[in-house]
């Protein structure tokens, strides 16, 4: 990771996390989350050159938990650019005992190279539930436009999950991507979770796609992860 990926984080990120202990005292609907991973895995394939990276981000919730907004930044290695900043806007109610979760998400990799199509919308739409200790999930992204020679794609995943105790996870997805302008490819990935503490959380997973021809980015990868939320 170059010393320049970490000293273009958003202004938007750095003040977050200044005001972050403050809004915290005063009970605010706000949230925060920063991080590390071993890779940048987005859809199964890497968004760092299978490099190491950092991530932070804040989230307002309203008063019913229903309505929020999120602006993040993480950092990468595509087109020139060392971070990816986003805002999304999302509804997440509840009904029937499940949860949906739909947001709408604007994303800009930060100095990109001229003519590098550096900025894309993407529309998610979620919907989970758990029974004792399983869970699972069905997530469906799209984009008109996604940054780079990608054009249109659709991201279709279905995820399954097990908490064999309070602080420890396992997951396991699967899920497929069409895509115009690139290829169209299979992913999945399988690990654990484990809460070292309430705030701080260790995931070690593994991924793999049939699309390792295509370049490293599609190649398989054991990634850990470490995020503390606040």
């Amino acid at each position: 990771m170059t010393k320049t990926a970490l000293l273009c984080l958003p202004a938007f990120a750095l003040a977050t996390l200044a005001a972050a202990p403050a809004l915290a005292q005063s009970a605010s609907p706000w949230s925060f989350e920063v991080g590390a991973g071993t890779d940048n895995r987005s859809k199964g394939t890497s968004k760092s050159g299978n490099d190491p990276y950092v991530f932070g981000s804040a989230t307002w919730e309203s008063a019913d938990g229903r309505f929020y907004v999120s602006p993040a930044a993480e950092t990468i290695d595509l087109g020139g650019s060392d971070v990816e900043a986003e805002i999304a806007f999302g509804y997440a109610p509840e009904a029937y005992g499940y949860v949906f979760d739909f947001n709408v998400a604007y994303k800009n990799r930060l100095d990109a190279e001229a003519g590098y199509d550096e900025d894309t919308v993407e529309v998610s739409g979620s919907a989970s539930r758990s029974i004792g200790p399983a869970s699972g999930r069905l997530l469906v992204q799209y984009s008109p436009d996604a940054a780079g020679s990608t054009e249109a794609f659709t991201w279709v995943e279905g995820r399954v999950g097990w908490s064999f105790t309070n602080r420890l996870d396992a997951t396991v997805a699967l899920g497929r991507r069409e895509q115009d302008n690139a290829p169209d490819y299979t992913a999945w990935n399988a690990g654990v979770t484990y809460g070292l503490t309430d705030a701080l959380d260790l995931d070690v997973r593994w991924y793999d796609t049939d699309a390792r021809e295509f370049g490293d980015q599609y190649k398989s990868a054991l990634v850990a992860q470490i995020a503390y939320a606040f």
